[in-house]
């Protein structure tokens, strides 16, 4: 594996662990309005792929985009609702966060809270999009 390539599954490993609860939080980018985050700023994405309960994004796929992991239950901030938070399990064991049912990833190429490069992404994998509070797809582009 190419030592750029081990680097960016590296950081995903750790993004997507969490220690305890995942919490999600709204951002805000003049481009795209509110946003899902994690705690510490970093946007959460959905996929185009995935059907509510069922993540479809498992080995390359959550290297690149590695699932938003908890190991209890996910707690929100404001302008989040609570009652469109949930979890399903993963083919791991691993419980992931979801959203309105819709299973919630990182992107690995996000340099940390604020950065929202995945949004509107298409690779190899599927369609990427980041998530209003509201529990829809952002379909703005990038700039």
């Amino acid at each position: 594996m190419p030592i750029a390539a081990m680097a960016l599954a590296l950081a995903g490993a750790a993004w997507a662990q969490t220690s305890g609860a995942a919490k999600l939080v709204a951002e805000q980018k003049q481009l795209y309005g509110q946003y899902l985050a994690d705690a510490d700023g970093r946007a959460l994405y959905l996929f185009e792929k995935d059907t509510k309960g069922t993540s479809n994004c498992y080995d390359a796929c959550a290297e690149v985009w590695p699932p938003m992991i908890t190991s209890g239950p996910p707690q929100t901030g404001p302008a989040v609702d609570q009652s469109l938070v949930g979890t399903i399990e993963r083919k791991d064991g691993r419980t992931q966060v979801t959203y309105d049912g819709i299973p919630l990833y990182y992107y690995v190429k996000d340099q940390g809270p604020g950065s929202v490069t995945g949004q509107d992404v298409h690779d190899r994998f599927g369609g990427w999009y980041l998530v209003s509070p509201q529990g829809k797809k952002i379909e703005a582009e990038k700039s």
